[in-house]
């Protein structure tokens, strides 16, 4: 694998970034000029499609992780990811999301911007939530010398990884703050906060809490340690520090799960149904609307067999499509309109509570205990969607319990798991990865990961698994490596492999997926 070329390739995708960016070059097929006036338009590009840009939004997420933390369940017979039958080129789409559109940009960036400065930072930031997206995919992966103009390119393990991780975002904070409250990097240009140095720190730490709490199992001493240091430094604690990005119809750099709703090849799994109807939770109407026909919300399993949905109450026009904030039905026209516009969820200020509440319990230094952090992750959460106070302490002290989804499966209740606090541990680790669950939707990367790692939320097994190394009753792990590596670079992928630890297949657990 010629990784020159890709960095060659990537550079030319920023053309397609702004119109701007053509105006600026003489010939834009021969980049000879690139430099520190490009890096705004290539740091964009990377925010874009690093975070999943339209184009892959439904290959490499959509039909992948979003099913496999259960927020959807696909209502099309034409794909059986569902069912655990993974697409090869769907997997090499997820490695040119990062070596092709994001990280060559990134790299441009921190070789070339002076050392130290927040151009720099942001472009170590950005690498690790790309970055961790896929090693928590796929395993070990091409990571230290993935850009290098070399034919083998290795893989490197998890463990170093990460530790590679905390060393980036430590610095990247150190920088940031170095330059003061106030300061704005590619103000104009960057899409999540504008270039506001203050919330990409507090970004930057709580990235750095998610990562710590990955590892809590594997590596607990360090885990405790990057998690209190997070903390101290600031993290996400207000809503308005929320990290999501703009989108626009310029450039065809659109919300993609609203673009995929629009083609209603999924609907709400009955999994978060269980949940949702039985807490009587508010952010149902936000999360998902009524069914086209019975004007109801209605759901299905994952994993259901082609007969199976080819049974009518299975059929989208059944079940409940996300929610109007991504996409509305017109009755006249018995269609779809995407709102294609509609900013993209990075992280939120929840997330970051349920994590402190987690590490809480831990026994870490997280500035409060668990049962007040958990409190306030509920508190933020919903306060997100807009709802009102009364309604969120009535929410907290609620007995009510997960119920039958009433699918077409006759599902009983997905658990038992109140929202209200429990006196018993294990309880509160599982409210807490339950709500953290509900209150990261719709990213369904990041909520795969974290079932994987806790447990939590309690799922359905799949109706039915059409892959033999995962039976039905257990769970996705992972995602088999690219064909193309195969074929490109066969030699330092056996190495990856072994780094693995087990079979290149769904069944093998993560580095930090312990239990």
């Amino acid at each position: 694998m010629n990784k020159l070329i890709i960095y060659g390739i990537g550079l030319l995708l920023l053309s397609s970034c702004t119109k701007d960016f053509d105006d600026q070059n003489s010939d834009p097929n021969v980049l000879t000029e690139v430099g520190a006036r490009e890096m705004p338009f290539m740091f964009a590009k990377a925010q874009s499609s690093g975070a999943m840009d339209r184009s892959f939004y439904q290959t490499v997420q959509n039909l992948g992780a979003d099913l496999y933390a259960q927020y959807f369940s696909l209502t099309s017979t034409s794909f059986q990811t569902d069912r655990y039958v993974f697409n090869p080129d769907w997997q090499t789409r997820f490695y040119t999301v990062v070596y092709v559109n994001t990280a060559p940009q990134l790299k441009f960036i921190i070789d070339n911007a002076e050392p130290g400065s927040g151009e720099q930072a942001l472009a170590n930031i950005w690498w690790v939530y790309t970055f961790h997206r896929l090693t928590d995919h796929f395993g070990p992966i091409p990571y230290f010398n993935a850009l290098e103009s070399v034919q083998s390119v290795a893989y490197d393990g998890q463990d170093v990884i990460y530790d590679d991780f905390f060393k980036r975002l430590t610095q990247a904070v150190a920088d940031l703050k170095a330059l003061g409250s106030g300061t704005r990097i590619f103000q104009g240009y960057e899409l999540m906060y504008d270039g506001n140095v203050d919330y990409w720190i507090r970004f930057a730490n709580t990235l750095r809490l998610r990562l710590a709490l990955r590892i809590s199992k594997v590596d607990p001493t360090r885990a405790k340690s990057e998690a209190e240091a997070a903390v101290q430094s600031g993290i996400l604690t207000d809503n308005e520090q929320n990290a999501s990005l703009t989108k626009a119809l310029v450039g065809n750099d659109t919300n993609g799960l609203s673009q995929v709703a629009a083609w209603n090849e999924f609907a709400m799994s009955s999994t978060i149904a269980s949940y949702l109807k039985g807490y009587e939770d508010p952010r149902m109407g936000l999360f998902f609307q009524p069914d086209v026909t019975n004007k109801q919300y209605n759901s299905l399993r994952n994993g259901l067999s082609a007969t199976a949905l080819g049974n009518s109450r299975n059929t989208s026009a059944q079940n409940s499509n996300v929610g109007t904030g991504w996409v509305t039905w017109d009755e006249n026209a018995a269609s779809w309109t995407p709102v294609l516009e509609r900013r993209h969820p990075v992280m939120n200020a929840a997330e970051a509570w349920f994590l402190r509440a987690e590490g809480a319990l831990n026994g870490w230094n997280m500035g409060g205990t668990a049962q007040e952090l958990y409190e306030e992750g509920i508190r933020k959460s919903l306060g997100q969607w807009g709802v009102d106070a009364s309604t969120i302490d009535a929410y907290m002290m609620s007995a009510l319990i997960p119920v039958a989804p009433g699918d077409a499966n006759n599902s009983p209740a997905v658990s038992s798991t109140p929202v209200h606090w429990s006196a018993d541990e294990s309880v509160e680790r599982e409210q807490i990865g339950t709500q953290k669950w509900l209150a990261i939707f719709p990213d369904g990367m990041e909520a795969w990961a974290e079932f994987r790692r806790t447990g939590y939320p309690i799922m359905y097994p799949v109706v039915q698994s059409d892959n033999s190394s995962i039976p039905s009753g257990s769970f996705v792990k992972r995602l088999p490596y690219p064909v193309s590596e195969g074929i490109a670079n066969k030699e330092a992928l056996e190495k990856g492999r072994q780094l693995l630890g087990g079979a290149d297949n769904g069944a093998t657990s993560l580095w930090w997926d312990v239990d």
